[in-house]
């Protein structure tokens, strides 16, 4: 049996690389989503949240696209943009 320290942090790192891919998958599935009249946002936090994959549409292959990446790299990448925006700093 392995032993853990849970004294240490752990690192999670994804490659720059790898968030340019998960930048364009979310626009293409935003864009899908809202072509097919669905509300995009909600749609893609069900698909996060649960892991349901019939949250997004298969419409121009969103669905199949966004199952490319873990939904922990979707959750990475939008939170990273909208702590780049610090949107609730008043300037």
């Amino acid at each position: 049996m392995a032993e853990t320290n849970l004294g240490n942090t752990q690192y999670f790192h994804v490659a720059p690389e790898q968030l340019l891919e998960v930048k364009e998958i979310i626009s293409h599935v935003y864009t899908a989503m809202e072509e097919k009249g669905y509300n995009p946002v909600n749609q893609i936090v069900g698909y996060i949240m649960s892991g349901d994959p019939t949250y997004i549409t298969s419409y121009k292959g969103a669905r199949s696209t966004i199952m490319r990446v873990e939904r922990d790299e979707l959750v990475e990448e939008l939170l990273t943009e909208y702590l780049k925006n610090r949107s609730w700093e008043q300037s």
